[in-house]
């Protein structure tokens, strides 16, 4: 029975990115069409980028991480995310399921309270290369409508983790800017 789920899992996957592969070649499609090149190459460029932050994202050894980022915008949520990962690859594999399940909390939050009517966007930059050794900072940057911001508030600081900090947050109805810190402990 496992496996089926697996299998089902598996075909599940492989069709979302078929439907992402197609649309953007329809892009460069109806762009070649148009003979619109310089539009063209902006989407490959774009391509191309998404491929190697997906890459970065994947080096981290975080799969719950990963997989939970790099198939967000696959299910209907009141925003759209963007992700980006900068600095040198660190392997973060023992706070995978610390970071997706933070994330996914904030996230949820975020979905629970924008306004759905409008357009938001969420983008989240990862920085290894932070001036500390023994911290990453992930600093999430939110744009659109925010109904209920004391709701947010009030998630952001009862989250009480021992290697999650919160070094900076901003917010109001149209913003939301918060960098959070890992510090990596050796175990």
């Amino acid at each position: 029975m496992e496996n089926k789920l697996n299998e089902a899992k598996i075909v599940d996957i492989l069709s979302h990115s078929r439907h992402d592969w197609m649309n953007k070649l329809q892009l460069i499609k109806g762009n070649l069409s148009l003979q619109k090149y310089d539009r063209i190459k902006d989407i490959i460029e774009e391509i191309v980028i998404e491929a190697q932050q997906e890459s970065k994202l994947c080096n981290l050894k975080m799969p719950s991480f990963a997989s939970f980022l790099m198939t967000f915008n696959w299910s209907k949520h009141q925003f759209y995310l963007e992700y980006e990962v900068i600095g040198d690859i660190k392997v973060l594999k023992d706070y995978d399921d610390l970071l997706t399940n933070w994330s996914k909390g904030f996230m949820d939050i975020l979905d629970n309270t924008v306004d759905s009517t409008c357009e938001n966007h969420l983008c989240l930059t990862l920085k290894t290369d932070d001036q500390v050794e023994d911290k990453i900072c992930f600093i999430f940057e939110f744009e659109g409508k925010i109904n209920n911001t004391e709701l947010v508030t009030k998630w952001i600081h009862s989250t009480d983790q021992t290697n999650i900090g919160i070094d900076d947050f901003e917010i109001s109805t149209y913003e939301l800017n918060t960098a959070i810190s890992l510090t990596i402990t050796d175990r």
